[in-house]
């Protein structure tokens, strides 16, 4: 009786895991990864058209506030590496364009391209 009982819990405790909120949920953080991906990339292009229309700064930082926000939710293990070297870039990019820098446009047009590459490694994956 011990060893079925055993058996029987072991059973209910697999069968637990393995239909867990979590396998469901799967597709539903998919799409919320690839939203901030797309959400950051959109607001990375929205920052380059400011600065090159000589916008205000704080309309060009707001819009680098909002890409910081949705970094932190474009976690993908294929671009980890790169979005934190975005991360490094965009914080350059601050500066720059909150000093008055002539190589903020520089900077952000190489953001761009890296939130690109980030997004097509994304899609290749998914």
């Amino acid at each position: 009786m011990q060893k079925f009982r055993k058996i029987l819990v072991s059973l209910v405790i697999t069968s637990a895991m393995l239909l867990s909120s979590s396998a469901f949920a799967e597709g539903a953080t998919d799409a919320k990864v690839r939203a901030a991906g797309e959400g950051a990339l959109a607001k990375v292009e929205e920052a380059v058209s400011l600065q090159a229309k000589g916008a205000d700064k704080a309309e060009v930082s707001a819009a680098l506030s909002d890409v910081r926000q949705l970094q932190k939710e474009f976690r993908f293990e294929g671009t980890e590496r790169l979005r934190q070297k975005a991360g490094d870039k965009l914080r350059i990019a601050r500066s720059q364009v909150e000093s008055g820098d002539a190589e903020a446009a520089a900077t952000l047009k190489e953001l761009q391209d890296m939130y690109k590459e980030m997004m097509k490694l994304y899609n290749a994956a998914h």
